[in-house]
């Protein structure tokens, strides 16, 4: 008999989302229609460290039911079965990706998958919040970008959801390998009581011998991407003054400082590889950083998968880490007076912006306590300013009033405008009168109520918002994140109005209003009549010039300085990709020659210059030998040459081509063309000629 496995039952932090269905019966086939949810405002538990434990509602007796069809898998070729997973521990992980609550679970996840590695599988059933979240395209970017290596199912219409009877954000269902349904639980659970039930399962089926310890196959979305000079960027800061944009790069863990004007990059804070390392420029090391706030040579930078708060010396190229332990905080703080211990032994919980305030005070958007915190850096103290811990919509005083995830800051003369992103709505923490109050959103208490609607507070309506910017000529502008647009706010009038972005669906586009399109933008600041906009999904910095209504990319004249060499694909040995296009016999000489990649680009088109297109080379023997920094080579100019040492023999070169091409203007689109060459060669001494010639005339798809 299986032994009793303990659940926790009260591990749910604050801010944990209710969402309730309606339920089928839990024996049901999986093919009961999805019904609409009903909505339910946030609820908070709290947890402490002897929490009580229970035994599970159900022991192994009822079959886990079968995933619906017709539902978008990632990460996998195919979709899943329950029958097919028997002899695996199963985990479904019900989540949405907006929610920290589910976002401070992934790591927790990815410990236990590299603990139990062929014996447990994970799938993620994303059951979404947000209409934008429900979108198969954004769950892969979204993949990538948490770096999620299990089976990913689109849960859109709750179908998984309403099956295995989840009512929160995010819910855990945990089936045995004989396939049966063992236990539910929701909240953030800590690894060590996963563990000890996963670990206890495990041993007891591999026991009776209905343990499988074969490996699932995977298909990792994004894996054959190439690498892209920025990824994931997440906010971005201008500098007018010292005329510099500094750009957090998120997903490659460091800072980009480029020139204002030209875009050159002018340097690079951190060793593009995650890890919590304080030390120069080129060792020093974040994960996953996002807001930033300048002051003269000082750089504070929320580190937010360190839950820390770093410094960058701008003079003498070192980064200290100022605040946070790098563990996530598992608690929320209350206001009232400063924290007695110092910051440096703070746990702080996803840290999302920080902004600077009066009296060297540093604000910092704690999303993962839906509170607002201030760092004293006179002082070096930190306290807790606005918000009680509840994830919420409720405007009070500063102390007693409910945020849902703040995630982007900006202050000025004692108004601090803050994206409640959860909330979707942009508030103020007012210290002369010492309240909250919504300039744009819902004012009603609720988390569901989001949209795209202009029009006044209460009848606005936006979509998971990251990031607010002040002007001087008095306008705010926000990042409509899930809405994919850059909205102005009135702070005078409360009125909130469109100004760049199609809306819905993500694309990339420059041009005008009517034309220009974004994907999630996350991060957005001003400078001399432009806003920066970190356009998190298109991996680029967009900037608006509000004078002339026009959107433009950031092209850096030096994108070499941008690549991370341990990101750079080397491929040897034997070609295994089928070849789209096998081109006649060539011979050539056996000498010192070189490969020739002529390409001809469609009329109006040029190649990005904001992503490197590349083509990387292999053959099936031994007749055609490359420097190793040749193997892969960046493909700038529509003809490219690569030396090469060609020795007598037969052989067979292939080139696996990945374009990005770009027409601009009004009707500027973006494409990307991706082919594989086989040529056979035959070398000889003394053959006419040493290049071997590869043209290709690149042709537009259906539009």
């Amino acid at each position: 008999m299986l032994p009793a496995i303990l659940v926790v039952t009260a591990l749910a932090l604050a801010g944990c989302a209710t969402r309730t269905p309606t339920i089928t019966d839990l024996s049901g086939d999986g093919d009961t229609s999805p019904t609409q949810a009903q909505s339910e405002e946030a609820t908070e538990e709290t947890p402490s460290p002897d929490s009580e434990v229970r035994t599970p509602v159900v022991e192994g007796t009822v079959p886990a039911p079968e995933f619906p069809t017709g539902l978008d898998w990632i990460n996998v070729d195919a979709p899943l079965t329950m029958e097919a997973l028997r002899g695996k521990v199963v985990l479904l992980d019900f989540w949405t990706y907006g929610c920290i609550n589910c976002i401070h679970m992934l790591p927790v996840l990815a410990q236990l998958e590299d603990k139990y590695p062929d014996e447990l599988v994970i799938i993620g059933v994303h059951s979404a919040k947000f209409a934008n979240e429900g979108q198969t395209e954004n769950i892969r970017q979204i993949v990538q970008r948490y770096g999620i290596r299990h089976p990913v199912i689109n849960d859109d219409q709750f179908a998984v959801w309403q099956l295995y009877r989840a009512n929160a954000w995010p819910s855990y269902a945990l089936i045995d390998p004989r396939g049966h349904f063992y236990a539910m639980d929701t909240g953030e659970i800590p690894f060590e009581l996963l563990d000890r039930v996963v670990g206890e399962m495990v041993a007891f089926f591999d026991s009776t011998g209905e343990l499988d310890r074969s490996p699932l196959e995977l298909d990792p979305e994004g894996s054959g991407d190439p690498a892209t000079p920025l990824r994931f960027p997440g906010k971005v800061l201008a500098d007018e003054a010292g005329g510099r944009l500094f750009i957090a790069d998120s997903n490659h863990h460091r800072i980009v400082i480029a020139d204002l004007t030209t875009y050159e990059v002018l340097d690079v804070v951190g060793a593009g590889r995650a890890g919590l390392e304080d030390g120069d420029f080129e060792t020093a090391r974040f994960n996953t950083p996002q807001g930033m706030a300048l002051d003269g040579d000082t750089l504070y930078v929320a580190d937010t998968n360190n839950h820390a708060i770093r410094a960058v010396d701008l003079s003498t190229q070192t980064v200290t880490t100022i605040a946070g332990t790098g563990m996530r905080g598992d608690l929320f703080t209350s206001g009232g007076a400063p924290i007695p211990d110092a910051p440096t032994a703070v746990d702080l919980r996803s840290p999302w912006d920080v902004e600077l305030g009066e009296d060297g005070l540093l604000y910092i958007a704690m999303a993962g306590t839906h509170q607002i915190w201030a760092l004293d850096l006179e002082a070096d103290q930190l306290e807790v300013v606005v918000g009680d811990g509840r994830e919420a919509l409720l405007n009070y005083t500063l102390l007693l009033s409910e945020l849902a995830q703040p995630s982007g800051l900006y202050y000025a003369d004692g108004l601090l405008y803050f994206a409640d992103s959860e909330s979707s709505s942009i508030r103020v923490a007012d210290f002369t009168t010492g309240v909250v109050r919504t300039l744009a959103g819902p004012l009603e208490n609720t988390l569901f109520d989001f949209g795209d609607v202009d029009g006044p507070v209460g009848v606005s309506r936006i979509q998971h918002p990251l990031d607010v910017v002040g002007t001087p000529e008095g306008p705010l502008y926000i990042v409509d994140t899930y809405n994919n647009k850059v909205k102005r706010v009135n702070p005078a009038t409360s009125q909130t109005t469109s100004v760049f972005g199609l809306g819905e669906t993500g694309g990339f586009r420059d041009g005008d209003s009517g034309t220009a399109q974004f994907d999630e933008p996350g991060g957005l600041d001003y400078a001399d009549g432009r806003l920066y906009v970190a356009d998190t999904n298109n991996h680029a910095i967009r900037v608006i010039d509000l004078a002339a209504g026009e959107v433009s990319t950031v092209a850096f004249p030096n994108p070499e300085a941008l690549r991370i060499e341990e990101d750079v694909l080397v491929v040897g040995g034997n070609q295994t990709a089928d070849p789209d296009v096998v081109l006649p016999e060539q011979t050539v000489a056996a000498s010192a020659g070189q490969i020739v990649l002529a390409l001809t680009l469609p009329e109006g088109f040029t190649i990005n210059s904001l992503i490197d297109s590349f083509v990387t080379f292999s053959s099936d023997g031994d007749h055609i030998l490359f420097n190793e920094d040749d193997l892969t080579s960046v493909v700038d100019e529509t003809t490219i040459r690569v030396p090469v040492e060609l020795t007598a023999g037969e052989d067979t070169l292939y080139a696996d081509l990945t374009l990005y091409y770009c027409r601009y203007g009004e009707e500027g689109i973006c494409l990307i063309d991706t082919e594989v060459f086989e040529v056979p060669l035959d070398i000889q001494p003394g053959a006419a000629g040493d290049e071997v010639v590869i043209e290709h005339a690149v042709e537009l798809p259906e539009l």
